[in-house]
């Protein structure tokens, strides 16, 4: 089943790796196969991966777009930050959010734990009170890839 991306005016995405633009009108881009895909308020930049559960997104972000096997530097800081942030949490919902994302990652599954990612990001935001999380909070629908 392909992946139809509605891009607004110059909206950017990366598809595996590959930064892209949209032109000057909305448009359609229709994916047939299966590829990595992140829209531009999904995308994180380094200086933005700025709290703890932004510095879990971050590599998990990196492996997603490298399409890799685990493994590496963005494995070894995914491991050493989800450590981190779960000694900090005593919320235990969150603690098995952690646990299933360290699961997905493990299996290669790193769109998953994207998302998994997401709802540390916004348990991050209830509990301190961050208002700009640097990555959107939509729908999973809304970042699905082929």
């Amino acid at each position: 089943m392909p992946l139809k991306l509605s891009l607004k005016p110059q909206e950017k995405f990366v598809v595996n790796g590959a930064v892209l633009q949209n032109g000057d009108r909305r448009g359609i881009l229709l994916l047939q196969n299966k590829a990595s895909v992140l829209r531009e308020k999904d995308i994180m930049q380094p200086e933005d991966a700025n709290t703890p559960a932004k510095r879990i997104y971050f590599p998990v972000m990196m492996m997603y777009l490298d399409g890799g096997a685990p493994g590496g530097s963005n494995y070894d800081q995914f491991v050493l930050r989800t450590t981190e942030f779960m000694n900090a949490i005593t919320n235990s919902d969150m603690l098995k959010e952690c646990v299933a994302l360290s699961r997905d990652v493990m299996g290669g599954d790193y769109y998953r734990a994207l998302g998994r990612c997401r709802k540390l990001i916004a348990y991050e935001n209830e509990v301190f009170g961050n208002v700009d999380s640097g990555v959107s909070a939509g729908s999973e629908t809304d970042r699905k890839s082929a």
